[in-house]
Order: C-alpha cells, then structure tokens, then sequence
C-alpha cells in the first residue's frame, strides 16, 4: 500500500458544486454510498470544475468491484477485459465507474505495456495509478471535499501536465498516455512538464504498439477536443503523426506538394475547430479524409501521369492510400465509404454546368464534397474558381435541407461516448 497523505480541501475552499455535476452522477455515487462503499467523482470532471470548465463527462471511482457495482445498477453494464469497467445509462448519458486499482504487480508484455489491468485496490494505490496529477482529485459527495495526493491542485495553477510516476515506465505501460498528453496540453493549455515532453518524442514509435481499433476512437477525441489544428503541430513536433499515419507523414516529408498538403490539413483541422467552437456536428469521415488527401492526391497524379483516366485513378488512389492506412488505425467501412465518396465528388464538382450541378446538390456528399473543394482552394491549390462558381450557384439555387441529408437521414455524425472503453484507459 503507498503511503500517501490526502491534502484535504473543504467544500468552503473549492469552487467544485454539486449544481454543476450530473444528476445522474450524484444518484450513482449516492448509490454506492448508501450500499457501504466509497465512491468519489475522479479526473477530468473535478480537474475542469476547478478550471471553470463545465464537464461533458463524469467518471467514479470506487472500492466496490464491477460486478457489485453492475449488481446495484439494473441499468449497467460490464465492459472491458484488460481493463474492467461498469458503464451505467441513463438515457443517452453514459456514468463510467472503475474499481480502485492496486499499485501492485500487473501482467505486461515484453515492451512494458499492460496488457491486463484488473487487480484491486485501495484509493491511495489507485492514486498512483491515475496518468497525470491534474486527473488525480478526488470529489466526495458526502463531504463536499476534494482529496489531493500528489499536489495536483499545484499544478492546475501553473498550469502544468505532469505525470504520476517515470515518464518511460508510464508511456511504456500505455503509449495511448502520449497522445493524452498532447490533447490535454493543447485543450487546456498547459504546459507539458519537460521531462515527459521530451520522452515523447523518443518514445513516439510506440504508438505502433497500440491495437489499430483503438486508435481509431483516440484520433476522434483529439481532433474534436475544439484544439485540432495545434494537436496536429503537436504530433508533428514530438513525432506521433509519423507513428500514427507514416505513409501521408512521408509524403509530406518528401513531395514537392508538401507545402500544399500540410496547409490543406492545417486547414481542414482550423475550420473543424471552428465548428465545434459553434457547437456544430462533424464527422470522422471528413476528418480522416482530410487527413488521409496528401497519400490520395499523391497517387491520384501518379495514376494519371501514368496514363489512367481521372476517375478509376481516383478510384485506385482512396483503395489504395486507406489500404496503406489501416494496419495503423483501423477505420470503419462505414466512414470508408464516406471518405471514398466525398474525394470522388472533388471531380464530380468539376463538372460544373447548370444541368449537372442542379442535380449534384441533391446528392448526400455534396456539402461535405464541396466544403472539402473550398479547403482545397483554401491551401493553395489552383483550381481555376471553381470553390467561388459553386458558392454563387448554391446562392441561385438554395436547396431545404432536409434535401441534403445522408441516406440515413443525418446531414452529420456526432461522435459520442464509445460503448466499450476498456481500450480509454481514463485513468493510468
């Protein structure tokens, strides 16, 4: 057991309020409670009330194991094998409680990296099994008060991202931790303690460890944290966009359209920023075929210049450049057809007369095939006004929305909360 001291902050000294936690949280935790266990609101929810953030998600901490806490909760389920989780729902909303982890020994794999994580334990263990001191508070609704082990409320005032342990043992035991690092650094911006930055960089390459289906979900939560365009200098900084998507960060290394293509995915990456600053939905889709362009337009040229027409060279170009791409992040079929359709449609908006075009805005990809044109446009590439005619065509020719949704009824896709996150890993 570590020996940790709890700094104890009364509810008259913290601006933490039970006004601004979910109803649905307070009635888990009271649940718990009033069972005979501990329970306590735990990381980002406490860490963004005390930055005056309001919380989209609230996460538990108890001593009661998953399967006492699915027994109290009709509504629950049991999720997870590495990493066992209860997640509760009410509604759409989803409660997450984990177990108190024990400090004690886990099962790893010869790199280091936990590959089973569910021995338990008592609060101050689990305390040191959290990633970053700034998600290591701990909010009690009985008391009111926040429990501090490792000075966390010290590094939320000067702002910094420190990590809880040795940066190489802690990225080793879930690369995923640098990734977290970076989106914490730039969604608060925080700073990254010196250390653990600089591990990053050396420890990049084991991002490739980390199963391609998790990985998919991680680069959601990074680029719709509202910081997309500084995530993506991040990662380019310490080496992770290398790690994450080597064919594309090649390209932009060696092309002679490198300029052009890191200011397209500069851009595609601002302006999703700018719609979720507004609250407006976005899609994976779009977000990965922004990312993934670099390798298809490469290849795209290539084909052509070889002799294939424009559209099966197109064609060729998405199969191809998401082949490459999915032994590193494994992308559903379901947003591969959507990024396949929306690079198609860049020259399906080439053929810009009034009969075409009338029937072109009605398709489910135009909006996102336009807006995709305009980000084109945006970075420099030379395409001869056609962002502008179709911009002033849309102004003559206003279509209902309802008319331009997807074939599933939905205009966007908003990610939400995943049903398993046994690969989150939210605390350690």
């Amino acid at each position: 057991m570590s020996q940790l001291t709890a700094h104890i902050i009364p509810r008259d000294e913290h601006p933490v309020s039970r006004k601004n936690i979910s109803p649905s949280a307070l009635k888990v935790m009271y649940r718990l409670e009033n069972a005979g266990f501990k329970a306590f609101l735990v990381g980002g929810a406490v860490r963004d009330m005390l930055l005056g953030i309001q919380p989209k998600d609230f996460d538990i901490a108890t001593n009661a194991h998953p399967e006492q806490v699915h027994k109290l909760f009709s509504n629950s389920r049991l999720i997870g094998r590495r990493f066992k989780l209860v997640h509760i729902l009410f509604g759409r909303e989803i409660i997450e409680v984990a177990t108190f982890r024990s400090s004690g020994e886990q099962l790893q794999n010869d790199q280091g990296m936990l590959v089973r994580d569910n021995v338990y334990g008592d609060i101050e263990e689990d305390v040191v099994r959290r990633d970053f001191t700034a998600n290591a508070l701990y909010y009690s609704a009985t008391d009111f008060a926040i429990y501090d082990y490792v000075d966390a409320l010290k590094d939320i005032e000067n702002r910094q991202l420190k990590l809880i342990g040795i940066p190489e043992e802690r990225y080793r035991e879930d690369p995923v931790r640098m990734l977290r690092a970076v989106r914490f650094a730039a969604k608060l911006d925080f700073a990254i303690e010196t250390q653990a930055e600089e591990k990053i960089t050396e420890l990049a390459h084991l991002m490739q460890m980390v199963a391609p289906a998790r990985l998919f979900d991680e680069i959601i939560k990074l680029f719709v944290s509202g910081k997309g365009g500084r995530i993506y200098q991040y990662l380019k900084h310490h080496k992770l966009f290398d790690s994450l998507f080597p064919h594309v960060a090649d390209t932009l290394r060696n092309n002679a359209q490198s300029a052009y293509y890191d200011a397209f995915i500069t851009a595609g990456l601002v302006n999703t920023d700018k719609r979720i600053q507004v609250d407006k939905p976005v899609t994976p889709a779009f977000m990965y075929a922004v990312l993934l362009w670099p390798e298809v337009h490469r290849i795209w040229q290539q084909k052509i210049s070889e002799g294939t027409s424009e559209f099966p060279a197109m064609q060729q170009a998405g199969y191809e450049a998401t082949q490459a791409q999915l032994p590193f992040i494994m992308i559903t079929k379901r947003f591969l057809l959507m990024m396949k359709e929306i690079w198609e449609m860049q020259l399906r908006l080439t053929k810009n007369n009034e009969r075409r075009a009338k029937q072109l805005i009605h398709n489910p990809r135009f909006r996102a095939g336009y807006d995709f044109l305009l980000l084109r446009e945006q970075a420099g590439e030379q395409l001869e006004g056609l962002g502008e005619w179709w911009t002033h065509f849309q102004e003559s020719n206003p279509v209902p929305k309802s008319s331009t949704k997807s074939r599933t009824g939905k205009e966007r896709f908003r990610p939400r909360r995943p049903a398993n996150k046994a690969g989150k890993r939210p605390r350690s």
